[in-house]
């Protein structure tokens, strides 16, 4: 690693992964790096999801985290750099075996398309609610030891008239095992929206450039039949600029990336796995039924309206304020995520701007046409829902009538 990147200190860990600040060797170049730990399939299947929804947005769009590379770990010091377009085979079999398979060193990498098909069959387990990055150390990640117990493979003996050179070592120790993927990718000065827009007082102008940058990436990812399926502040990264935030779209894990657009529409690609985070899950998830890209638009609009009106609450469990929209129940004040509320009652009406929890200091409440435009996000019915073609055009229509 020390060859090609140097890390210099942590800056979040998760349930799947940790980063690092580091830098490019050779230019000095910061960048963020992502240790993903394979150590079981459901894990490794996230982390392929990750790489190819990255892969699939080399074209770079500056609201997109761009990836710079991807490692993949054999051993404690050996480190192999994927090639554009292929996976590592043996951690493509993990996935469609259910068990972590190790793999000699002549195997061969997929391609993306080849894996597709193969994959057809395969059931998907995944599930994650709170994908919500820690702040606090936990206990590192432990790496796969090669198992002492394996046949060593057996050794011809040398030649007196001819040299051979020197054996790797993991050839010496048998078939290789792939104990971690390692993402280079752009490095955000500004911590995840989160913490950007928290530790400062409002500004109206720096909440409608995230909001509109933010529907210009959504235009871009599902352009590319790319459904992100966990939008959230979390998920967003922040860099700092003279003229203001520049926010990069991140964490593609549990994303979904169909094979073409079906009749030139992603919307009509549908999904069934249950999957997200409470707070920012459309009502059609959180009833388990099937959903298409129009869900990520609902978590855009919950966003959007947290953003406008610096709406904030802390899990249970945590102290960590985060922005997000809900439905208040009964007179305790319990918070109840959105989705779900508009799941049970789907004739919900919902009070834009709100009238009270807001985190002060306080923003302007946005407008009539802008709260016009969250009511359509935020519809029941998906098919209410503006496309994100349509998107940035309608936000800037709004914010441009409401400014007058």
């Amino acid at each position: 690693m020390e060859e090609l990147y140097t890390l210099e200190r942590e800056v979040g860990r998760g349930s799947y992964g940790v980063v690092f600040e580091g830098r490019i060797a050779k230019t000095g170049l910061r960048v963020a790096i992502k240790r993903l730990p394979c150590s079981n399939p459901e894990c490794i299947e996230l982390y392929l999801q990750e790489l190819w929804a990255m892969r699939a947005t080399a074209k770079i769009h500056v609201n997109v985290i761009a990836l710079h590379s991807c490692l993949l770990q054999t051993g404690p010091r050996s480190l192999k750099t994927l090639k554009p377009g292929k996976l590592p085979l043996p951690l493509v079999e993990s996935v469609l075996k259910g068990t972590v398979s190790s793999s000699p060193q002549n195997q061969e990498e997929m391609t993306p398309q080849q894996d597709t098909h193969r994959k057809t069959n395969s059931v998907s387990t995944l599930k994650d609610k709170t994908n919500t990055i820690q702040t606090r150390a936990k206990t590192p990640h432990k790496t796969t030891k090669p198992d002492p117990s394996q046949t060593i493979t057996p050794k011809r003996p040398q030649s007196r008239g001819r040299k051979r050179p020197a054996e790797r070592e993991e050839n010496r120790r048998g078939p290789l095992r792939c104990l971690a993927l390692w993402l280079v990718m752009e490095y955000c000065d500004g911590g995840d929206l989160n913490q950007y827009l928290l530790s400062r007082p409002p500004d109206t102008q720096n909440n409608h450039s995230v909001v509109k940058q933010l529907c210009s990436a959504m235009d871009f990812l599902h352009g590319l039949g790319i459904t992100h399926r966990d939008l959230k502040p979390d998920n967003v990264l922040v860099c700092e600029t003279p003229k203001g935030p520049v926010v990069k779209v991140a964490d593609f894990g549990l994303s979904k990336m169909s094979d073409g657009q079906v009749d030139g529409d992603c919307t009509k690609q549908h999904f069934s796995s249950i999957c997200g985070s409470d707070f920012y899950m459309a009502p059609e998830v959180w009833g388990g039924l099937t959903y298409s890209a129009q869900a990520d638009i609902f978590s855009l609009g919950v966003m959007f309206w947290a953003v406008l009106e610096r709406i904030t609450f802390v899990e249970e469990g945590s102290t960590k304020e985060l922005l997000g929209a809900y439905v208040c129940k009964g007179r305790s004040g319990w918070l109840m995520p959105l989705g779900e509320a508009l799941w049970e009652n789907a004739d919900l009406q919902l009070c834009i701007p709100m009238k009270f929890k807001r985190a002060p200091p306080l923003p302007p409440p946005p407008g009539p046409a802008t709260c016009t435009l969250l009511l359509e996000m935020l519809a029941s019915n998906p098919d209410a829902r503006p496309r994100a073609d349509q998107l940035e055009a309608r936000v800037c229509s709004a914010l441009e009538e409401d400014s007058h």
